[in-house]
């Protein structure tokens, strides 16, 4: 049984998640997701951009798309969400981005594409739906319900550790997206896989390179994977890391794979990825 952490919430969420961000979509991404619930998987992690939203024991995520992300529209966005899985409700409904596009954008933005955001807006809507680091410190300055989860790209090539501060002293569990650099797929690398620290405790410890990324977070990566890989990452809770070897892994060079450049614009809230990232990429 895989484990699960308490949320502020007072929900139980797996430390573990079948993520479905594919491009393009697998013609079996059904049958994949079949074969992980029955190997154990009970956190799928959908988002209404993936198009993979086509249940009592399953935790189910979704995202309110920067398209959406306005006060007027986030209901309305949810309800479509809910449609689309064929559910009455999602576990957890994150915001994708903090940044608005304008309305049907599900592509790669233009400068003309960035409209204002109303970050305490966009919330506030949020909140109305549950009731039927720089920016989470801004955030929670005006909230109401504040945030459980916060998803971000981590892994060992890219730690965030003062953000992994923020969130513990704020109660906001960090959930990790990527956590084997997005291997195999067109937007990732190889800062994982192929890292000969993570290879040579890897072996010493006879476990697979994706079990020593995935150990040291919670969230499996979202690439289509084979039946024995995705058993595989679930096996990573019958042992531990020693302390010379976390320090071996703390020394590896931090680099984000994600830049997230596409998001930066004169016309858009953030003008730098200095602003994207609070200084922190």
């Amino acid at each position: 049984m895989i484990p699960e952490i308490l949320l502020s919430s007072g929900q139980r969420m797996p430390l573990i998640g079948m993520g479905t961000a594919c491009n393009p979509i697998p013609p079996n991404l059904t049958s994949t997701l079949v074969q992980a619930i029955e190997l154990g998987y009970r956190h799928i992690d959908t988002a209404s951009i993936y198009n993979t939203e086509d249940r009592s024991d399953i935790f189910v995520t979704s995202k309110l798309w920067c398209s959406n992300a306005d006060h007027d529209l986030v209901l309305p966005a949810l309800k479509e969400t809910l449609q689309k899985l064929g559910l009455d409700y999602v576990d957890l409904y994150l915001v994708h981005w903090p940044l608005r596009l304008k309305e049907g954008n599900r592509s790669l933005p233009k400068e003309e594409d960035f409209l204002p955001f109303d970050m305490r807006g966009t919330w506030k809507a949020m909140e109305e739906c549950c009731k039927l680091g720089f920016k989470l410190s801004q955030l929670l300055t005006y909230v109401t319900i504040p945030p459980v989860v916060n998803q971000v790209e981590m892994s060992v090539a890219w730690q965030q550790r003062k953000l992994m501060q923020f969130c513990n002293e704020k109660g906001i569990h960090v959930s990790a997206w990527s956590p084997l650099a997005a291997y195999g797929t067109q937007w990732g690398s190889t800062l994982v896989m192929e890292n000969p620290i993570l290879k040579d405790i890897a072996m010493a410890k006879r476990k697979t390179i994706a079990q020593m990324g995935i150990s040291t977070r919670s969230k499996s990566n979202c690439e289509e994977l084979q039946q024995r890989e995705m058993k595989e990452n679930l096996q990573i809770f019958d042992w531990e890391l020693t302390q010379e070897e976390l320090d071996q892994i703390s020394q590896i060079p931090q680099k984000k794979n994600f830049s997230g450049e596409i998001f930066v614009s004169p016309n858009g809230p953030y003008k730098s990825l200095e602003e994207l990232w609070d200084e922190e990429f």
